[in-house]
């Protein structure tokens, strides 16, 4: 997700602080989104529990811990594929509670850059959501395990549980980690009937980027290994989904103006700050310009500092004084509550070996060092809907921080074998059990929903009278199957 960072040690030139309860994107010197100045920050060393012997190439697993997924005869496990001696991705993997055996693999991705994906695990479609006191976790009747087998990965090394060094700056370095990770985690014994099973990329927030990049790379690996250039196993991706997501920031930033001003819910901010973003995106040398020139060719610093002119002046401030993860509520939002301390209290029993932050200040850095935030990934979305992979995109429609107006305008600039089918469509409404709750379109293998009432982690909350992730299964199981969205 755009994500909330926790600071450990003094800081001098930097100040990373923590933003909303449910947030993926820190806050940098006051402004959300912020590229940090002077020396980064490096948290491992006193985030190191007990050192473990690694086995590159391998994995280290607790199997069946007990915690979160209680569902009886449900299997679980959790623990590191280590890449390298220096180098270990944090996993936690969940059975499908139905027909584990036949069910396909969804991968689940938080964003940030530099955020967990526990956050997804407790706060949105794991097994178990952490309760609102922050004190425990009771069983999700709307996990996204209920028919399909499910992988929590912490990426890149160095956020959440993951840890070692902390290179990687880019989403195409990260899409290459993972991708290694999958190759270490399907050649397993235990996992490797997988393998050959559909396998979806379920992401939110900067996974805008990874979303897209990952499944990319994925394909461009399959390819390589038919032509003999590159030794592994092919990943049968079926189904790429991406939540509110930040994939191409020239389309997507002028939808900061118009969500400001003009919402479901309320205005964000006076005319006059919508004024003064509309100055900073128009001028010469403003926002739009700097995106622009990041992407013919930019060095990364032009796009570093296009990330930190585009969020201080526009991004930031045309939030106002409401939560930019769910703008019906004033900043900070205390929900989804946190579940950093219930979960560093049972580390030991699946196997942790850091002290669990939410997110990275080094990798958050390391991004923010190279401008990955304003670079472009629409061109491997488009190639990854024209080589057939069902892709879904979605949102919420009380988010701000990557708000519809924008997510919307990205879908209609997509150039794919279904644009024009896509642009015929009109809106319908999305029901889940009779009760109208967004509006969706469909073309090809290809389809877009705005859910209504929902913030950035779309799981997470109700609406009407239907409990928190009903909607989402919904979906989720509809494009599992293969299936277009349809009402229910």
């Amino acid at each position: 997700m755009i994500a909330r960072v926790l600071v450990t040690g003094a800081l001098a030139l930097l100040a990373i602080l923590p933003f909303a309860q449910a947030g993926q994107i820190p806050i940098v010197d006051g402004v959300v989104g912020g590229v940090p100045t002077g020396a980064a920050i490096h948290e491992d060393a006193d985030r190191i529990l007990s050192p473990a012997a690694t086995t590159p190439g391998k994995l280290r697993v607790v199997e069946n811990s007990g915690v979160c997924e209680t569902t009886p005869g449900v299997s679980q496990a959790s623990g590191y594929g280590d890449l390298t001696a220096t180098k270990s991705i944090w996993f936690w993997f969940f059975a499908a509670r139905q027909n584990p055996s036949t069910a396909p693999l969804a991968l689940w991705f938080n964003g940030g850059p530099g955020s967990s994906s526990m956050i997804g695990l407790f706060q949105e479609n794991g097994p178990c959501r952490i309760t609102n006191d922050s004190s425990t976790v009771v069983l999700n009747p709307f996990s996204w395990n209920t028919n399909a087998n499910i992988l929590f990965i912490d990426q890149p090394v160095g956020v959440g549980f993951s840890h070692g060094d902390t290179t990687v700056g880019t989403s195409q370095q990260a899409a290459a980690d993972v991708w290694s990770f999958l190759q270490i985690f399907f050649k397993d014994s235990r996992f490797s009937s997988l393998q050959k099973r559909d396998l979806a990329i379920w992401t939110e927030s900067y996974g805008g980027h990874y979303g897209p990049t990952f499944a990319a790379h994925f394909l461009a690996q399959n390819t390589a290994i038919s032509n003999g250039t590159v030794s592994g196993l092919h990943l049968n991706l079926k189904v790429l989904g991406v939540g509110d997501g930040l994939t191409d920031p020239l389309v997507q930033y002028p939808g900061y103006l118009a969500y400001a001003a003009s919402n479901p819910y309320h205005p964000l901010v006076s005319q006059s700050v919508i004024t003064r973003g509309t100055t900073a995106w128009t001028q010469s040398g403003g926002c739009r310009d700097l995106i622009t020139q990041c992407n013919n060719g930019g060095s990364n610093s032009v796009c570093s500092r296009a990330q930190s002119f585009c969020n201080s002046n526009i991004l930031s401030p045309l939030s106002g004084n409401f939560d930019v993860y769910y703008v019906l509520a004033t900043d900070p939002d205390p929900y989804p509550p946190s579940f950093t301390t219930w979960l560093n209290s049972v580390a030991s029993k699946i196997g942790g070996e850091v002290r669990y932050t939410t997110s990275s200040n080094t990798v958050y850095s390391n991004f923010a060092a190279t401008g990955d935030w304003m670079r472009n990934s629409r061109p491997d979305l488009e190639t990854v809907i024209n080589a057939g992979v069902r892709t879904l995109i979605f949102d919420g429609d009380a988010d701000y921080i990557l708000n519809f107006n924008g997510v919307e305008a990205m879908v209609d600039a997509l150039n794919t074998k279904f644009t024009a089918q896509f642009k015929q469509q009109a809106f319908a409404s999305y029901k889940v059990n009779g009760i109208t709750t967004g509006q969706f379109k469909n073309a090809g293998t290809f389809s877009y929903l705005r859910i209504y009432g929902a913030g950035h982690e779309v799981p997470a909350y109700k609406f009407g009278g239907l409990p928190a992730g009903q909607a989402a299964l919904q979906f989720f199981t509809q494009i599992m199957s293969n299936s277009s969205l349809g009402s229910t």
